[in-house]
């Protein structure tokens, strides 16, 4: 572990915020579909609406667990602490037992190309989160 650079990089702090802000849309997100705001309803189509209604408690636990877990990763990880990368771990989890879910009961040709670019983006950078944490507990950034 390198500990003689223990001061993280400007780009750190920028990092670690703009992740806090993409997980604190993800639970926007959450409370919206799981208190089925009309301002989202509004915008889907009657079946989508139905598969919506259809989802099962596993899936919108998955989905709470895997925004929750990120935002607070992101907290944690501006506190510089090693439990961020965790949090991390368990956000991934939970997003991909959501995807299980919507994977299972959606069809991918019927995705827009939003939603598909949402379904490859959010795994995605669940995956660099639990990098970047990593990194920087090797640089002697989290404790």
């Amino acid at each position: 572990m390198n500990t003689t650079n223990s001061k993280p990089s400007a780009s750190f702090w920028a990092i670690s915020i703009i992740a806090l802000l993409w997980n604190l849309m993800g639970v926007n997100q959450y409370i919206l579909m799981a208190y089925k705001s009309e301002s989202v309803r509004a915008g889907l189509s009657a079946e989508k609406l139905a598969l919506i209604d259809a989802t099962p408690v596993w899936s919108t636990a998955a989905f709470a667990i895997a925004v929750f877990a990120g935002a607070l990763g992101c907290i944690v990880l501006l506190l510089r602490k090693k439990l961020a990368n965790t949090l991390f771990l368990v956000s991934f989890l939970g997003i991909i037992i959501q995807n299980i879910d919507a994977f299972m009961r959606f069809k991918i040709s019927e995705f827009t190309g939003a939603e598909i670019t949402f379904t490859l983006l959010i795994p995605l950078i669940g995956i660099l989160l639990i990098w970047y944490s990593k990194k920087c507990i090797s640089k002697g950034w989290l404790k």
